[in-house]
């Protein structure tokens, strides 16, 4: 691990341990809008608008970067892909299905993302990345499946699990195919537009169940969870998403997908809603196993400058 690379790294795994800490946070939250008749889309909803919000006040106290038409556009993109794809199509998948299911559907991230950047950007496939998205998978399942249920094989999920996979999917799409232009702007400028263009486009699909809900009404725990979720889990992680993609590779980012398990089980076990045994602590091992072999894989740029460095040799040795 390189020490320039060091912020990058600790960007992604601060984001993925606040992201683990949502899903129970947030499951409260669900659980009181299906007891009261609200729809579970209001709260990533609520999640675009308010780190919309957010951003663009911050970006009246920062300094100002001005945008092209074509990144604009790149940027609009980034957004459907990253935000209103990604974050709609999963809770929205879920309602489908169990969340065991979606569990298990997101640690197919790292895997389509290392697929799907070998065959765009020539991101090298190394026997050490393969191994460790394996292992991290593998790490991540035995977390997810020693809860006790199993994965539905309900023929009547199978239109929930197709969205939670698509919303994986989006999300790979967006670390591949926008490095380039994440690279040319602050995280700032980056997010004040991603999210405007990301709640353009939802809202006028779910502003009437956004703006149904009597939020005066709802209780101090429910607020705090939704906040959590809105300012920690979306507006302060999506701050520290592009200091990982401009240092990272899109394969190495991904990878950090599978600290999220390992933290709600953590989570569950200090508030006493789990029991701690040996498979948990064999598949926490293999997660971090696995994301250090992924992170300590060699690029292409390196395998390039070994292959040039051995030509070199061959023809001095000539």
């Amino acid at each position: 691990m390189k020490t320039e690379t060091l912020p990058g790294h600790a960007a992604m795994l601060t984001a993925n341990i606040i992201w683990g800490l949502m899903s129970p946070i947030s499951k409260e939250a669900l659980n009181y809008f299906a007891q009261h008749d609200i729809s579970r889309i209001v709260l990533p909803s609520l999640r675009m608008l308010g780190a919309t919000a957010a951003f663009w006040l911050l970006s009246l106290f920062v300094r100002h970067e001005k945008t092209t038409r074509h990144d604009r556009w790149c940027l609009f993109g980034a957004g459907l892909l990253s935000i209103a794809f990604n974050q709609n199509l999963f809770v929205v998948g879920i309602s489908y299905t169990s969340p065991i299911d979606a569990s298990v559907i997101t640690t197919m991230l790292p895997m389509a993302t290392m697929i799907l950047a070998a065959i765009v950007i020539k991101e090298p496939i190394t026997h050490l990345k393969a191994f460790g998205i394996g292992f991290g998978m593998t790490g991540a399942l035995l977390l997810i499946l020693s809860g006790g249920e199993g994965i539905s094989l309900d023929g009547s999920h199978a239109l929930g699990d197709m969205m939670c996979l698509t919303a994986q999917f989006s999300f790979a799409c967006y670390l591949v195919f926008f490095k380039d232009v994440i690279s040319k702007y602050s995280p700032v400028t980056l997010m004040k537009w991603m999210f405007l263009f990301a709640t353009i486009v939802v809202l006028p699909f779910t502003g009437r169940y956004v703006f149904a809900v009597d939020y005066a009404a709802l209780p101090s725990s429910v607020v705090g969870e939704v906040c959590y979720v809105v300012f920690g889990a979306t507006f302060f992680t999506f701050m520290l998403i592009p200091i990982g993609q401009r240092q990272l590779r899109p394969t190495v980012v991904s990878s950090y997908n599978y600290v999220q398990p390992v933290v709600a089980t953590v989570a569950a076990l200090a508030w006493g809603q789990s029991a701690f045994g040996w498979v948990k602590a064999l598949a926490i091992v293999l997660v971090f196993g696995g994301v250090l072999m992924v992170t300590r894989s060699k690029s292409r740029k390196q395998l390039e400058e070994e292959r040039m460095s051995k030509q070199l040799n061959a023809a001095e040795n000539e």
